[in-house]
């Protein structure tokens, strides 16, 4: 700040001599003329003259004030400025009242950078005579440099009252707000000095800064970058503008302005926390740890370098390192809420779920109601296999919010529950909570698995298969569930029942391999169908000769196009005897009639289910995939054919499986399998068909 030269006193005295001698001054004649000769060698800069002059005036009146005035002005003008004090002091002596004098004691005395005693003067001339508002303003200026910048305040807006238009009292009253962090304020004071003059304005850095401060920071930006423009190696500016970028999200414009002030200030340790911050927010996480490790090095005593190492080493899934920082952070303030809901996600990371849940517990403790950290417990919980305390919160939680993430934890708790409760021997309430996951909205085949192995433990055997069957039906890739489901059927007859159809075999369309392609079959070749005996139980012969009636009435739908009618009298047959793989086989290939080959494949499935050496099952699931483009599948079905019964159908499967083949690009195999299909089958017309497709393809 500039510090304005006030010899007001020097000002006056020229004043006084200006017309003569005043009325108050009584001096002798030859005093006067003497003065008088002072003043004419003052204007003719004759100082040495001047001095002489007046000190013949004081030796002849020496009880004169205005001479020692005089003499204390000219010694302020050529820098003898004890000499200056010393008549200052002579004049307070026999004039204590003058304001003014002690306004030029405080200028000598604020020009010798004395500011407490500069302080003094002024504040005893504001005493004499308040009326003089300039005086503000030098209070102003020695407070300033005295760092009291709330008494600096207060003297230039009293000043400014009056003098509004100064424009370093203004500059001042800016810098004085900006020192004690009033941002607000100094914003104000600059954006009047810069809308008054703004191709004159010098307070570039400072108006910006005061504008970061005040989250203003694309105007900050913009003043912080004419800061630089004018002074490259400002690195305070540099420094500002960095943080500017930062908060406006210019990660990489922020990290050019952090580079230039660390390479010209490499022990400012200060800024590596906000250098720190930018580089994880860039992912740069490596350099982020080497800049917090810095900052903590330089700052052992702050909590944000360890809590922000620990979110880095946490996003890293560094866990160990993670929790290390949080628990030193927390020493040191343990009142964070946060750093311990971020240990127990460190935790819950780790699946130490024991331990999340105890943090867990100290944030609630805190904070009873915090929605997620509630959620996490229950997770925790929940992978704890605790499901009735999980579901319980879960609950809990979507009575205060219906969403789906919660929902589809709660089913998964239910069934998971219901689970044990079925291995535990507590089929009843296992089937209730089954059921909640189905209302609830879970979908997944498990579900009906676990009802089906609770109404199997329960007795109710029709109802086991009808959710065995479900469970299949949603999850066909489920081994298991058609593993048990098998052993489920073998438990209810020691062997499999025979049950006569009257049409065993049934056309069905062409495979979509090809234009010319052999209708596909179900005729059950004795191969396929094992010696069968009667069931164990006693009521089975009724139930097989319903069972007769039910497959004949539905053959007769069948043969007179009526489908839906056909396939619920096979499907009651089946409620009868479930392990009717010929049955099966019948509804799948009305369904695969009607185009529906998810449906046909879901049957076809269960017909091997029942049989696993039934090669029609096989064969015309493989003709199922084929039609859903699934050849990879197509292709196992057919081998799987093969592996029954090399002669099957007349060779069909090889001519079935080197279509897969062929459609899947893959000409050897294909040749090799329709050559022992022509190997097996006498039809002269399609043998030559087939050998044609051989030479296309060679």
């Amino acid at each position: 700040m500039d510090i304005r030269k006030n010899l007001l006193t020097a000002f006056l005295v020229s004043g006084l001599c200006m017309g003569g001698v005043p009325a108050y001054c009584y001096m002798s004649p030859e005093a006067s003329s003497l003065y008088q000769q002072a003043c004419s060698a003052e204007h003719q800069q004759d100082l040495k003259e001047a001095i002489a002059k007046l000190e013949q005036a004081i030796a002849i009146s020496g009880g004169d004030a205005m001479l020692y005035t005089k003499l204390a002005g000219i010694y302020s003008e050529i820098d003898e400025f004890d000499k200056a004090l010393e008549n200052y002091n002579k004049v307070i002596k026999i004039n204590p009242e003058d304001a003014f004098i002690y306004i030029s004691i405080g200028s000598i005395y604020e020009n010798q950078g004395k500011y407490k005693d500069a302080l003094n003067a002024y504040q005893k001339a504001l005493d004499l005579f308040p009326e003089y508002k300039y005086n503000y303003f030098n209070l102003g200026n020695v407070n300033y440099q005295l760092k009291n910048y709330k008494e600096a305040i207060k003297d230039y807006n009293s000043f400014l009252e009056t003098y509004s238009g100064h424009l370093e009292a203004r500059e001042n009253l800016a810098g004085s707000y900006l020192a004690i962090k009033d941002y607000q304020n100094a914003e104000t004071q600059y954006s009047k000095l810069y809308e008054k003059n703004p191709d004159n304005f010098k307070h570039n850095y400072e108006y910006g800064i005061a504008l970061l401060n005040n989250n203003d920071s694309e105007k900050a930006a913009k003043f912080l970058e004419k800061a630089i423009e004018i002074d490259a190696e400002n690195d305070s500016a540099h420094l500002g503008l960095a943080q500017a970028y930062q908060d406006l999200g210019k990660n990489e414009m922020s990290y050019e302005q952090y580079q230039i002030v660390l390479k010209n200030m490499p022990n400012l340790n200060t800024v590596r926390l906000d250098y720190a911050n930018l580089l994880a927010d860039m992912d740069k996480n490596t350099e982020a740890v080497v800049q917090y490790n810095m900052y903590i090095k330089a700052f052992p005593d702050d909590v944000k370098g360890y809590g922000n190492i620990a979110g880095v080493y946490k996003k890293l899934q560094n866990y160990d390192k993670a929790i290390e920082n949080y628990l030193i952070a927390i020493s040191k303030d343990d009142k964070n809420i946060n750093y311990k809901k971020d240990i127990a996600n460190c935790y819950h990371n780790k699946k130490d779920y024991q331990t999340a849940l105890k943090y867990y517990e100290e944030v609630l403790a805190v904070e009873p109601k915090d929605f997620n950290i509630r959620f996490n417990k229950a997770l925790a919980l929940h992978a704890l296999n605790k499901y009735e305390d999980a579901i319980s919160i879960y609950k809990e939680l979507l009575s205060e919010k219906n969403e789906k993430v919660i929902k589809t934890n709660l089913n998964d708790a239910l069934v998971s529950r219901g689970h044990e409760l079925v291995e535990a021997g507590n089929s009843k309430d296992a089937i209730t909570y089954f059921k909640d996951a189905i209302k609830g909205g879970y979908t997944d085949g498990y579900v009906y698995y676990g009802l089906a192995k609770a109404y199997r433990k329960d007795g109710d055997n029709s109802k086991a298969a009808e959710n065995y069957e479900k469970a299949i039906s949603i999850d066909p890739e489920k081994t298991a569930y058609s593993a048990e489901y098998s052993e489920f059927i073998s438990d209810l007859y020691s062997t499999k029942v025979e049950v006569k159809s009257s049409d065993k075999t049934s056309e069905l369309p062409s495979i979509n391999l090809s234009v010319n392609t052999p209708q596909e079959t179900t005729k059950e070749t004795e191969k396929s169908k094992p010696a069968q005996t009667s069931p164990k139980l006693a009521t089975s012969d009724v139930a097989i000769k319903k069972s007769k009636d039910f497959i004949t009435q539905g053959d007769k739908n069948y043969k007179e196009n009526k489908y839906d009618a056909a396939i619920k009298n096979y499907q009651d047959a089946l409620q009868l005897v479930p392990n009717d793989e010929v049955t099966l086989l019948k509804i799948g290939n009305i369904y695969k009639m009607k185009e529906d080959n998810t449906k046909a494949i879901n049957f076809y499935q269960k017909s091997i289910i029942v049989n696993p050496e039934y090669t029609d099952g096989w064969f015309n699931l493989g003709l199922a995939y084929a039609n859903e483009n699934n050849l990879i599948e197509s292709q196992k079905s057919f081998e799987k054919v093969i592996e029954i019964d090399p002669d099957y159908n007349s060779g069909y499967a090889y001519y079935a499986l080197g279509m897969a083949f062929e459609h899947q690009g893959k000409k050897s195999d294909a040749v090799k399998n329709y050559k022992t299909f022509i190997k097996h089958n006498n039809d002269k017309d399609l043998k030559n068909t087939v050998e044609e497709m051989i030479k296309k393809l060679q």
